[in-house]
């Protein structure tokens, strides 16, 4: 009979890491790519007509002709739809490419600073963004409608914490919430997060020129919302901040 040799109990660190599920999103970030779901089927019902899409574009898209009349002779939408223009969306692409820029941007942000700081930062990230569209184009008559102002400023806020490297390690992007908030002078001299800032500059830029490189070029893109929600998300993002606050002077990033 062969001897038996007692199991060996293999240290923690050694063992292999169980799988990680390819998305494990936070239940704030599930329920708000399922609500811009919702919304987009409400807004693609077959049997709405013509002049019941041209009421719910006109009740719920920001406008900037609106705030250039007297806000006493109208209605109240221009009251909400600095916001709930950020649910709607135009085709399935632009609502595809939102969605998974915002699994990317959101989950992080939301981790970090919880669900009712979260629905706040999206709402004022949102009228953020269309304050500056309004500003660019005062007076215009065409409708602003999606998500990407939003996304853009938790992409400025990602920038404040979750690209730096922390304690001289560098962390997953499933523990980047953890990592400390780096003031904007230090924002500014991380490598990692200027070549960020600089690309995604460039890419809007080259939107502006009438150059799409993804998303749905069918469609106009507001290139100044996104900027607008941008600074908004990298500039205040440490009013939002749950965390101690940290401000790290120097990046090693």
């Amino acid at each position: 009979m062969d001897d038996a040799e007692p199991p060996r109990h293999e240290p923690e660190e050694n063992r292999p890491p169980g799988r990680v599920p390819a998305f494990n999103l936070p239940p704030v970030i599930v329920a708000s790519l399922g609500l811009l779901l919702v919304v987009f089927a409400i807004q693609n019902l077959p049997w709405w007509s013509d002049d019941t899409l041209n009421w719910l574009y006109f009740t719920f898209s920001f406008i900037p002709a609106r705030y250039a009349f007297p806000l006493s002779q109208q209605g109240l939408e221009w009251l909400w739809t600095p916001v709930t223009y950020s649910l709607l969306h135009g085709s399935i692409e632009h609502i595809v490419f939102n969605g998974l820029w915002l699994m990317v941007f959101a989950a992080p942000v939301a981790r970090r600073i919880g669900v009712a700081r979260y629905v706040i930062f999206w709402i004022l990230s949102a009228a953020a963004s269309a304050f500056l569209h309004a500003v660019i184009y005062w007076g215009d008559q065409s409708l602003l409608i999606g998500a990407s102002g939003v996304v853009s400023g938790l992409m400025g806020a990602a920038c404040r914490f979750a690209f730096p490297a922390m304690d001289g390690r560098r962390v997953g992007i499933r523990q980047a919430h953890l990592n400390p908030r780096l003031s904007i002078a230090a924002s500014m001299r991380s490598r990692t997060v200027v070549a960020y800032i600089v690309m995604w500059i460039a890419g809007n830029a080259l939107v502006a020129f009438g150059i799409t490189i993804v998303g749905d070029s069918a469609q106009p893109v507001a290139w100044d919302a996104h900027i607008g929600g941008f600074l908004f998300g990298f500039l205040l993002f440490a009013l939002f901040d749950r965390r101690a606050p940290v401000e790290l002077e120097d990046s090693a990033a």
